[in-house]
């Protein structure tokens, strides 16, 4: 392993002590120094270390004295000002429990001006060449979603970090449902910007989603309405900072609903990519998904809470308790193309993380084999004998591109669902009892499998469509007369897109492309 080499190296004063404080390329580390002592039999306490890895470090700034008035108040801090009257301060990131990020400071005090100033000349010097990190990003924000606190989040808790970065910002307060959509479409300057920052729950960052991505097929060319058709990835990044009733996009890709935690991985420059499913019907786009399709179940609690918004997120668990009561099965034809079989499958245990090899391996193996794959994915005009068709009724059809934790499932509806392998599970809950149904969900909310089910099934697909079965449905009141009276009903239930209905039930769905777009 190449040793690193020394960029600086100096015995500065640390609150009341002295420390030997090094940087190079990767790392800032500092330790006590050590005073010479006798030496001592037996085992000896090592004196302690810390050490920042330079990506971490979110800012480095020459200290005010204000500062140093603010935090110096005892006989030993006052005595290391006279002694070390310059100082410098790091703010990096600290990990905690659960997935979440705290910004801390360490304070370095200085004997004379230059050197001070050089610790903050060079250090900052590393940050600048970290080109991953944002300079300038667009921000919208929406006032009204979950308990209505995005704009006070964002004013209290975000802006003064990407102030502290050194982030400049400009930031739209949305006054209407689609605003940030049809302002990304249309009137943004995107050339300005290193990333799109969304400010509230899923819904908010569906309508950004759809914005840049639309914005990105428009200007390349793209025909959204051919179901096909290669997706040209997005440039910008879009970061979340979780306002929302469920922020399941956030919790599913960061692992906490924490707003600081999202802003500290904005501003290092952490990025994830992640698959777009794109849902047609008849060739005509309807939406794209990055998150979950819910047929049956999930688009009729949808359906129902839409009625209530008034409630806020009670609204859920009404819908939800009605909607189970009510235990509605769906009669129809789901057809479907098996994913790859070096892509895992959904019960092989394998968790998408940072790194995760199943994502890698499909973005190299399409990086080799460029468009082989897509040709393989187009059956003739879709070969008959790839796809898998299954006939029934069922209480839930969901299609998962991710695992869809939340804190009240922190499993997730697929737990072992993957963010850029170019694939989604497809979760077939055929009709049973209610007992069995409730049975299921209750493993959402526990470490059981899920899937460990007679009346369910999962397969991981490129591509899936469904097709709905019609009944003729004549009332009681009119068996008498000829069914030109009562003509046909079709209670075909609705599809939960991201949080939205989609206008249409029979639907075809393709990932066609992974990292269509990366989030922060």
């Amino acid at each position: 392993m190449e040793k690193q080499v020394t960029l600086l190296s100096s015995q500065l004063f640390q609150k009341h002590r002295q420390v030997e404080v090094v940087l190079n390329r990767s790392v800032l580390a500092w330790k006590p120094v050590e005073k010479s002592r006798k030496p001592c039999s037996g085992t000896c306490d090592s004196v302690q270390s810390y050490s920042v890895e330079v990506c971490e470090i979110v800012a480095v700034r020459k200290t005010e004295d204000d500062d140093q008035d603010a935090a110096q108040t005892g006989k030993h801090q006052k005595k290391t000002k006279q002694l070390y009257p310059y100082a410098f301060t790091v703010s990096y990131v600290r990990r905690t429990r659960q997935h979440q990020w705290r910004c801390s400071e360490v304070t370095f005090h200085c004997a004379n001006q230059a050197l001070c100033e050089e610790w903050v000349q060079v250090t900052n010097e590393q940050l600048s060449l970290l080109t991953n990190r944002p300079k300038s990003l667009l921000v919208y924000i929406n006032p009204f979603g979950g308990k209505r606190h995005g704009k006070r989040i964002y004013e209290q808790k975000v802006a003064p970090m990407f102030r502290l970065a050194g982030i400049a910002t400009t930031v739209i307060v949305t006054e209407r449902a689609n605003h940030a959509e049809d302002h990304l479409k249309t009137e943004a300057n995107l050339d300005k910007y290193d990333g799109v920052v969304c400010v509230g729950g899923d819904g908010m960052f569906s309508e950004v989603l759809h914005g840049l991505v639309a914005r990105t097929q428009n200007d390349h060319g793209v025909d959204q309405n051919q179901p096909d058709a290669e997706l040209v990835p997005c440039s910008l990044r879009i970061g979340i900072i979780p306002a929302g009733s469920t922020d399941c996009i956030c919790f599913a890709t960061v692992g906490t609903n924490d707003p600081v935690t999202s802003a500290l991985h904005i501003i290092v420059g952490d990025s994830q990519p992640m698959d777009v499913c794109s849902v047609h019907h008849n060739d005509v786009f309807l939406r794209y998904s990055v998150s979950l399709l819910g047929y049956g179940f999930y688009g009729d609690v949808l359906s129902d809470s839409e009625r209530n918004r008034w409630l806020g997120p009670a609204r859920y668990d009404l819908a939800g308790v009605k909607t189970f009561l009510s235990h509605n099965y769906y009669e129809g034809t789901v057809s479907f193309l098996p994913a790859e079989d070096d892509v895992g499958n959904p019960r092989d245990k394998l968790q998408c993380r940072s790194g995760c090899s199943i994502c890698q391996h499909n973005r190299s193996s399409k990086d080799e084999h460029g468009d082989v794959s897509e040709e393989k994915e187009k059956p003739g005009k879709d070969d008959s004998s790839d796809w898998n068709e299954i006939h029934g009724k069922f209480i839930a059809i969901n299609a998962a591109n991710m695992s869809c934790a939340c804190p009240r499932s922190p499993k997730g509806l697929s737990p072992f669902a993957h963010l850029a392998d170019g694939n989604a599970d497809l979760i077939l809950v055929r009709n049973c009892s209610r007992l069995d149904f409730f049975k299921h969900l209750l493993r959402h909310t526990n470490k059981d499998d899920q899937f460990d089910h007679p009346f369910v099934e999962v397969h991981r697909v490129r591509k899936f469509r469904f097709e709905p079965e019609c009944h003729k449905l004549v009332s009681l009141e009119d068996l008498s007369e000829p069914p030109t009276k009562t003509g046909y009903s079709t209670p075909l239930g609705s599809w939960s897109c991201d949080g939205e209905i989609l206008p249409e039930v029979a639907i075809q769905v393709s990932c066609p492309v992974p990292e269509v777009l990366l989030t922060y």
